[in-house]
């Protein structure tokens, strides 16, 4: 559905994006994550023919973004980090001009005005000027927008900035909720909205791309070993010897009343561990796979000048 292929912007001598490829399939949502300046924002006006690549091709529902501009500009939904409003208009008024402008007519624009403010929960505000609303309000108003025309691809950027704890989740079950029936490309900062909503991520940083994988994947690349904590009551040292003979345990640790082994990545032991522990008739509390989280994982990328080389599936 979206084709990033070696895609490069300059301003001058300064690279904002450098060769950057990535693609994402129909019906996914990508997590698009970097720290401020990394080039997310810049990626995603280049997708929404907002602004032309220096070198490389991008595509979207089949259509190149510089060569096929307006046939893009009809199958996508753009929300920028700062939502396209008139603050002097109604809810109603606004979403009804935008409807024009991406060429609904007739008995059709009420019934999608309807289903965005529906979607957005702002059906209560569609009568009220959207400059006296709050921010919140006007954040999802913009996400209306994106919708109004029912697009194939959604590109939302930061959709859940200046929202409360309750509307992000309102939101962030929307998303997840659209996904299938719309391509969604998502940046945002808030790294456990993308756990909870991504199916991958992509990070990028100083303008290049690090790392391309779900967060599991990522885990299991960027850790040497994978992890499984282990609460079990017996003799400590029968319990260690028992668990090291296991194939594929690295390092046994007992510490606080768990054991924690260590296996080779490639390698889930999980269930060979349940087994031998109650073979071996000892008392089985827990079990649990213990890895890095996206926050982590997002650190130990951009942590560098260079990041840690590019990570893909």
């Amino acid at each position: 559905m979206i084709e990033v292929q070696n895609v490069s912007k300059s301003y001058g001598p300064v690279h904002a994006v450098r060769d950057i490829s990535f693609s994402v399939q129909k019906g996914e949502i990508l997590g698009f994550l970097g720290p401020n300046g990394a080039g997310k924002t810049t990626t995603m006006r280049i997708l929404s023919c907002f602004m032309p690549a220096t070198t490389g091709t991008a595509r979207v529902a089949g259509f190149d973004v510089f060569e096929n501009a307006m046939e893009v500009k009809k199958r996508i939904g753009y929300l920028p980090e700062n939502p396209p409003l008139y603050m002097e208009q109604t809810v109603d008024d606004f979403l009804r001009f935008v409807a024009g402008i991406k060429g609904l007519s007739g008995p059709d624009v009420k019934s999608k005005i309807d289903r965005a403010l529906e979607l957005t929960t702002t059906v209560d505000v569609r009568h009220r000027i959207i400059g006296k609303l709050s921010k919140g309000f006007r954040q999802r108003i913009g996400l209306a927008q994106a919708l109004i025309h029912e697009p194939e691809v959604l590109i939302l950027d930061e959709p859940t900035v200046g929202l409360d704890p309750a509307q992000i989740i309102e939101v962030r079950e929307l998303i997840k909720g659209l996904a299938g029936d719309h391509t969604i490309i998502l940046s945002t900062h808030i790294l456990p909205e993308v756990e909870q909503t991504c199916d991958r991520v992509v990070i990028i940083n100083k303008g290049q791309v690090v790392a391309e994988d779900t967060t599991t994947g990522l885990t299991q690349k960027l850790q040497g070993a994978s992890t499984v904590k282990l609460e079990v009551e017996g003799d400590p040292e029968a319990i260690k010897t028992t668990l090291r003979s296991v194939d594929g345990v690295v390092n046994v640790t007992h510490t606080a009343g768990a054991y924690m082994i260590e296996s080779t990545a490639e390698k889930d032991i999980r269930s060979e561990l349940a087994r031998v522990i109650v073979t071996n008739k000892f008392k089985l509390f827990g079990l649990q796979s213990v890895g890095m989280n996206l926050e982590e994982i997002f650190l130990q990328l951009v942590k560098s000048e260079t990041g840690a080389g590019r990570v893909e599936a």
